[in-house]
């Protein structure tokens, strides 16, 4: 399944003899990068209360405006509609004016929508507030992760984004906690308009302190040299119809396909399931919901660990980023018999592992792009993945809305989600099977 040789090429060890001369220049470097990290994370986190809100307000909504489980699907379908068409809009958009105003275009365009739903009184302006939600959240990763690009050599850019991305679990964690006290206190109204201060508050330190990195004051000469260590690559836009053609962008594309659909459903119905399976309320269900979120923290980190280490001990990007999907895909499998089991814990145990096994895999599979192409094409690869993928979310969906109308049960969903990153892994494999750099 992969290549166990070790990487000759530059920029990833050349073997194990000079991996400790690289950690001593690591350690003998700045460190103003992981600042950068830590601006990725807390946006992140940012973007995923935004996110989640709708799945933990859903019982308390459902009771107000008398949904069904269809009426929610719609509402989440338009938001993933707007992530489709917002994800390779960014894409382009950030590989044109770079991270920092990219960044920030987004984030106000999701701060509006998200405080947008303070305003909705009915499915059709809800769905018209999260579709304003997806078109600026959309922008998240693809700046996210060609600042990370920017910002790190290939070494590192797996357990960097594995930080930043692990935002979205805080995100996830601090939603169930605290918005169910702030309706308590407020109302689920005010809830939206309290959150949305925190995106504004990001932007405004967002904009003091990122800069790229040859241009940033606090970067001293030796960092920017490890940051600048693999070899120059194009910088120069290049279009979609070209990377379309390449077998590359199709294994990362198509594996957000089949991925990403698992992260919507876990993000906008395990509040509902938890809630139904478990007879829970507000102030019952968030602490069960923050422990599966904290545990997938815990994957987050791990996963871009993993690889990151398995490069610097000599072994290949192939092998590093492989290896570490294969145990992920694994880990994912119990969530199959998750309903069947009758402890609230026994089953945040069983899904933790599941959504840790996700944020690990993920990590992973979105560092392929800057692993297989030139820095000029990163963001338009990962806004095609993100597109691909939210298209698979929009099916995911309905398709739930549909399941849990009909039948009341979650077995035919957890069997989806059990299955789906054993077949990403092997669709990666298939069409990249050394995940080689790629010329376009």
């Amino acid at each position: 399944m992969v290549d166990a040789t070790t990487n000759a090429g530059a920029g990833t060890g050349k073997g194990t003899a000079k991996a400790p001369m690289m950690d001593a220049a690591a350690a003998n470097a700045g460190r103003y990068r992981w600042v950068i990290v830590g601006l990725l994370f807390a946006a992140t986190a940012i973007n995923y209360i935004d996110r989640q809100m709708i799945g933990v307000l859903k019982p308390t909504l459902v009771a107000e405006f008398g949904w069904t489980e269809g009426d929610f699907a719609n509402i989440v379908f338009w938001f993933q509609v707007a992530y489709a068409i917002g994800y390779i809009g960014f894409g382009r958009i950030v590989d044109v004016i770079g991270a920092r105003l990219g960044y920030s275009i987004a984030i106000v365009i999701w701060t509006i929508g998200h405080m947008a739903h303070g305003l909705a009184n009915g499915v059709t302006s809800f769905a018209m507030a999260r579709f304003g939600l997806g078109i600026g959240e959309s922008g998240n990763f693809p700046a996210g992760i060609r600042a990370v690009t920017d910002w790190f050599p290939q070494r590192e850019r797996a357990f960097a984004i594995g930080l930043f991305n692990a935002g979205a679990n805080v995100g996830a964690i601090i939603t169930p906690l605290l918005v169910p006290l702030l309706v308590l206190w407020f109302g689920w109204r005010e809830a939206f308009y309290i959150t949305g201060i925190f995106g504004l508050v990001w932007l405004i330190a967002w904009w003091a302190m990122y800069r790229h990195p040859s241009e940033h004051k606090r970067v001293s000469p030796a960092e920017l040299a490890w940051i600048q260590q693999d070899p120059a690559d194009p910088v120069e836009q290049i279009g979609w119809s070209r990377l379309l053609a390449k077998r590359e962008t199709w294994a990362y594309a198509l594996g957000k396909f089949l991925i990403d659909p698992i992260w919507w459903f876990f993000l906008f119905w395990l509040p509902g399931y938890l809630f139904e399976r478990y007879d829970m309320d507000l102030k019952t269900f968030g602490l069960p919901l923050a422990a599966i979120y904290l545990i997938s923290d815990g994957g987050s980190i791990f996963g871009g660990w993993m690889s990151s280490r398995l490069i610097k001990a000599g072994r290949t990007p192939n092998f590093a980023r492989k290896s570490t999907m294969l145990l992920c895909a694994l880990a994912v499998t119990p969530i199959w018999f998750a309903q069947s089991i009758d402890s609230v814990w026994g089953a945040v145990l069983i899904i933790g592992l599941a959504t840790a096994a996700h944020q690990a895999f993920s990590a992973n599979l979105y560092t392929l792009p800057s692993d297989m192409f030139p820095r000029g094409a990163v963001g338009s690869v990962i806004g095609i993945g993100g597109t691909v993928g939210a298209l698979g979310g929009m099916g995911m969906a309905l398709f739930t809305g549909y399941i849990l109308d009909s039948t009341g049960s979650y077995e035919i969903l957890f069997a989806i989600c059990a299955s789906a990153y054993l077949l990403a892994l092997a669709v990666v494999h298939l069409l990249s099977p050394r995940l080689e750099p790629t010329s376009v």
